[in-house]
């Protein structure tokens, strides 16, 4: 338990980046990686739950894109991760090291939070 070799032994080149998923799932092992995707799936939904229950077309705009930036990055980043597709540099949403990713995300979150907020905001 969270004594990887490849980790430790400094195989993967970029653990805090690129490849934080099988850093991630190498030490805490299948079902590591498998509550972390349904964590990420948790996520789109309930961005998906936002949009349908928006008031209005901008919150239904932001709340799909938001959904549809983070299914991408994460089925972009594991299938990068798992072999699957070409190593392009795609970060995994609030794990990976990158200033301007996590940045991007919070804000996202932000936006989020407040399209949801504002669902319930009465109109004289």
């Amino acid at each position: 338990f969270l004594k990887g070799t490849q980790t430790q032994l400094k195989f993967l080149p970029v653990q805090q980046t690129d490849f934080v998923f099988s850093v991630f799932a190498e030490e805490w092992g299948f079902m590591g990686g498998l509550i972390l995707m349904i964590m990420f799936l948790i996520l789109i939904l309930w961005c998906l739950k936002i949009a349908l229950t928006s008031r209005d077309l901008l919150g239904v705009l932001v709340s799909f894109g938001i959904a549809a930036l983070i299914f991408w990055e994460v089925f972009i980043n594991v299938g990068m991760v798992l072999g699957m597709l070409p190593v392009v540099g795609i970060p995994l949403p609030f794990l990976s090291y990158g200033g301007s990713s996590m940045v991007v995300m919070m804000t996202a979150m932000g936006l989020l939070l407040n399209v949801s907020m504002r669902r319930f905001v009465l109109h004289p």
